[in-house]
C-alpha cells in the first residue's frame, strides 16, 4: 500500500494532534491557528510541512506523513507492523483502549519502523506518532525499536529515530521501564559495530524516552521550539514551587546548554539527513595526490623553512599573532573545506562558542574539523570569549574527536587561544580535568590527527588540541608555556618585561622547529590579513593532502605508536 494512501486512512481530523489543546489542521477550507489565532487555509498547511504560514508554529505530524516527507518515492518498507502489546500487567480497560486507538488511527502501535532511502542513502527509520497514547513507550514500542536497531546492525545500516513521546507507558508499569534499558542496549551494540545513529527530537520528547534512546544519538537534531526534557514543566514547577523561565526545556534551551547538535527547520530536514548520511558512508574515501605533487609541496615548505624571515623579533611575532585583522579559525574552515556541518555542545552543560567543530569534506574526503575560535569583530570576540575555551569547549572538542574515531575520520584542529579560560565557573566545572582528559584521549585516538597553530598557542589551553601526529605553525604564530606577560610576572615579578621574556621563551615557529616540537612552518605574507588568506590556504591545502595521504595508510597500531614516540622523545 502506498504511503500516501495509507496516510489518507489516518486523516480523520487532518494531520494534527487530536487533542483540543493542540493546534489542529481543520477539516474545512478555513480555520483558526490555535497558536497565533490567524485564519489559515487547510491546504496551505498540508502543502507547507504542517507549519502555520502566519506564525510559523509547528503542528504535529503523523508517522506515515513524516516518512512520506523524508523517503524517496516508493522506498519505504515497513517492518513489524503486526507487533502489539500483551497487556503485561493485565491493566483493566487497557486492551479496549488499545483496540479503539488502532481503529481510530490505523496504527498498530505508537511507532512505525522500517527501511527507507533518503536521496539514495539507505537507512533504518523509526517514527513515533503522538496520537497513540501520546507515543508512550511500552513493550511493543521498545520491541519494535530493538528489532529495527538489531536489523540495522546486521545489515550495517544507519538508524534515524524521530522521537515524540510523553515517556514511559503507565499502564505497563515496570515492563515499560525495562524498555529504556532494552533500547539503549540495542543501540550500544549498533554503536560498537561502528554504525551511525541520528536522533531527531520533536514536540514533545519527555520522560523515559528522553532518558533512553532519544538522547543517545551520535548526532542529535531537534525541530524548533520542541519541548524536550526528563520531567515535564508542570511536575518541575510543582516540585520546586517556582514558575519556570520562558523557553525552559525548549530546543533552543537545549542547544545553548550543550545537549543537542543542531536545530533543523522541518522543511530542511530531508536535506540535512541526506548530508549526514552522505558524510558517513563507509566507502573508504582517501585524499590522494600524485607523487610529483607531493614532492613539490614538500620542497616548497622545506625551502621556506630554511629561509624564515629573521628580521622580526620574537616580541614582534607575538604582536603579529594577536593582530585583530589576522584570519581566525572559522576563516580557515570556510576556505579549506566544503560542506561544513557544525555540531554543538558537550552533552553535559553548555555549548562553548570558543570552540567550533563539525564534519566537512576535504577534497572529497570526510574529516572532522575543530577550531579554537576567536572573532573577527568585537561582538564576535565577546561571544567567543576571545578564543579562551571553558571546560565545556574542550569536552565538545573531545566528543567530536571520539565521534571521528568511531567513523574513521581524520581530525584536523586549528589552534588559536591565549589560553584556557580561568574563571570561577571554569574551575567549578573542572577546567584542569577537561584539559587532562583531552591529552589522555588524544594520545590514543586511532585516526590521524593534525594540529595547526594559526595564531596564539597559549599553554595547556592550546596543548589540549595539539596532541597530534604532527603539529604545524604558521610563520608568525606562537606556541608557549604561557603568555610572555605571564612569564615575566611569575619569574621576574614585572609584566612590563614581556618583550624580553618573549626572546627567552623561544616561542616562535622557527624556535620550535629547531627544538623539534613541531614538524612544519607554513609561510605567510609579511602583512597577513583576510585579503591574502588564499595564499596561505593554498600552501596549507597541499600540505594537508600530503599529511592525509601518508597517515591514512598507517594501521591504527602504527598510528598510535608513532604518536606516542613523538612525545616520548621530547
Amino acid at each position: 500500500m502506498k504511503l500516501q494512501n495509507m496516510f489518507k486512512k489516518t486523516s480523520r481530523k487532518g494531520y494534527i494532534s487530536l487533542k483540543e489543546s493542540r493546534p489542529e489542521v481543520p477539516e474545512g477550507l478555513l480555520r483558526k491557528c490555535n497558536k497565533c489565532g490567524a485564519a489559515i487555509i487547510t491546504e496551505d498547511v498540508k502543502n507547507g510541512y504542517y507549519i502555520c504560514p502566519k506564525c510559523h508554529g509547528y503542528f504535529r505530524v503523523h508517522a506515515y506523513r513524516r516518512i512520506e516527507m523524508l523517503a524517496d518515492e516508493g522506498s519505504f518498507e515497513e517492518w513489524d507492523r503486526g507487533l502489539t502489546t500483551r497487556n503485561p500487567l493485565d491493566f483493566k480497560g487497557y486492551e479496549e483502549k488499545i483496540q479503539a486507538l488502532k481503529e481510530k488511527t490505523n496504527l498498530e502501535e505508537a511507532i512505525v519502523t522500517g527501511k527507507i532511502q533518503i536521496d539514495g542513502n539507505p537507512a533504518v527509520i523509526g517514527v513515533c506518532d503522538g496520537r497513540f497514547l501520546m507515543a508512550s513507550m511500552g513493550e511493543a514500542v521498545g520491541e519494535k525499536i530493538a528489532r529495527a536497531v538489531e536489523r540495522a546492525t546486521k545489515e550495517k545500516l544507519p538508524v534515524i529515530i524521530f522521537a515524540c513521546s510523553g515517556g514511559a507507558r503507565m499502564q505497563e508499569g515496570i515492563v515499560s521501564l525495562m524498555q529504556m534499558a532494552k533500547t539503549s542496549a540495542a543501540l550500544k551494540r549498533h554503536s560498537d559495530a561502528g554504525q551511525l545513529y541520528v536522533s531527531v527530537l520533536t514536540d514533545p520528547t519527555t520522560g523515559g524516552v528522553t532518558a533512553s534512546f532519544a538522547m543517545l544519538g551520535d548526532i542529535i537534531l531537534a525541530e524548533p521550539n520542541a519541548l524536550i526534557g526528563f520531567a515535564g514543566p508542570r511536575v518541575i514547577e510543582q516540585t520546586i514551587g517556582e514558575k519556570l523561565p520562558k523557553g525552559f526545556q525548549r530546543s533552543e534551551f537545549l542547544l545553548e546548554h550543550g545537549f543537542i547538535d543542531k536545530i533543523v527547520e522541518r522543511e530542511n530536514m530531508k536535506e540535512e539527513l541526506s548530508r549526514i548520511l552522505s558524510l558517513h558512508k563507509m566507502d573508504g574515501s582517501r585524499c590522494e595526490m600524485s607523487k610529483e605533487a607531493h614532492v613539490q609541496e614538500e620542497a616548497v615548505v622545506e625551502n621556506h623553512q630554511e629561509q624564515i624571515h629573521k628580521h622580526r623579533s620574537s616580541w614582534d611575532r607575538v604582536q603579529v599573532s594577536r593582530r585583530k585583522d589576522r584570519p581566525v579559525g572559522v576563516d580557515y574552515i570556510d576556505a579549506l573545506f566544503e560542506g561544513f556541518m557544525e555540531f554543538h555542545g558537550d552533552r553535559c552543560f553548555k555549548d562553548d562558542q570558543a570552540i567550533i567543530g563539525g564534519i566537512a569534506y576535504f577534497k572529497g574526503m570526510p574529516v572532522t574539523v575543530i577550531a579554537q575560535a576567536k572573532g573577527n569583530t568585537t561582538k564576535e570576540n565577546i561571544e567567543r570569549n576571545f578564543g579562551m575555551p571553558s571546560p565545556d569547549g574542550y569536552r565538545k572538542a573531545l566528543r567530536l574527536m571520539k565521534q571521528a574515531e568511531k567513523f574513521n575520520r581524520p581530525v584536523i584542529c586549528f589552534v588559536d587561544t591565549p589560553g584556557a579560560f580561568c574563571g570561577l565557573e571554569a574551575e567549578e566545572r573542572g577546567q584542569g580535568e577537561a584539559i587532562a582528559r583531552n591529552l589522555f584521549e588524544m594520545s590514543g585516538l586511532r585516526v590521524p590527527v593534525l594540529s595547526i597553530v594559526i595564531g596564539e598557542g597559549g599553554s595547556g589551553g592550546a596543548l589540549a588540541m595539539a596532541v597530534a601526529d604532527e603539529v604545524w605553525m604558521l610563520e608568525n604564530s606562537i606556541y608557549s608555556i604561557l603568555s610572555p606577560e605571564g612569564f615575566a610576572s611569575i619569574l621576574w615579578k614585572d609584566s612590563k618585561r614581556a618583550s624580553e621574556a618573549a626572546e627567552v621563551m623561544r616561542l616562535t615557529a622557527a624556535d620550535l622547529l629547531e627544538l623539534k616540537v613541531i614538524e612544519k612552518v607554513i609561510p605567510e605574507p609579511a602583512s597577513y590579513t583576510h585579503e591574502n588568506l588564499s595564499e596561505v590556504c593554498a600552501a596549507l591545502s597541499g600540505q594537508i593532502s600530503c599529511f592525509l595521504e601518508a597517515y591514512t595508510q598507517l594501521s591504527k597500531e602504527e598510528l598510535t605508536d608513532k604518536r606516542y614516540e613523538r612525545f616520548r622523545r621530547m
